[in-house]
């Protein structure tokens, strides 16, 4: 079955989630809250997608709710819509400056409502989707800034002595070929002998080919 978003309804009146819920769970999976306790609670409980949080309840109010949330960075970007009879210029502003998404009246319009839900979901998931590609983004920066500081590169003609293979530096030197990749290059350095200079090295001290 397909993933649905998940919605948080938060109201102390018991006959306003009941509403609510009948009003979405056909389309999203809803939890439910009495209090301001009981969401934080759910909150970490089941990370919903979006909150529908009243304002006016008892012991810890709807803007204080949504202050706790928005001061925690695992649910910041959570949005919020405040429902609530509180229908004032001045609740609005404060419901918005606090992180709030949205301010709606009650009695609530329910085709207004599932209309601004669906709005607010649809504009989370491309927030999500951009903040993965950006955080792996960074991720792969991260890799390649890694690897090349592992990797030092070489360019240009190098002048190699065709007898004893010394290289010519930049200032003119001649410098044995160990320490001029040592210098240049991150690379590290083990020695072995390729079967030619075994082969040569063999018949020089056993007299045999």
């Amino acid at each position: 079955m397909e993933n649905r978003f998940r919605i948080l309804v938060v109201d102390d009146e018991p006959i306003n989630i009941k509403v609510m819920k009948s009003a979405l769970k056909d389309t999203y999976v809803i939890d439910t809250a009495q209090n301001g306790y009981d969401a934080i609670n759910l909150l970490k409980e089941h990370r919903p997608d979006l909150i529908l949080l009243d304002v006016m309840m008892p012991d810890l109010n709807g803007f204080d709710v949504c202050r706790i949330i928005k001061a925690d960075a695992s649910f910041a970007d959570i949005p919020v819509i405040f429902l609530t009879a509180l229908d004032t210029h001045e609740g609005a502003l404060q419901g918005l400056e606090i992180g709030g998404i949205d301010y709606l009246p009650k009695p609530v319009n329910f085709d207004l409502l599932k209309l601004r839900v669906r709005n607010h979901l649809e504009m989370k998931e491309r927030n999500d989707l951009v903040r993965e590609q950006r955080d792996l983004l960074a991720n792969q920066k991260e890799e390649l800034e890694a690897a090349l500081s592992r990797v030092k590169r070489l360019e240009g003609i190098i002048s190699i002595c065709m007898y004893c293979k010394s290289i010519r530096t930049s200032e003119d030197s001649w410098q044995r070929l160990e320490a001029y990749i040592s210098e240049n290059t991150d690379a590290l350095l083990s020695h072995g002998m390729c079967p030619d200079c075994f082969a040569l090295e063999y018949k020089k001290l056993t007299g045999k080919s």
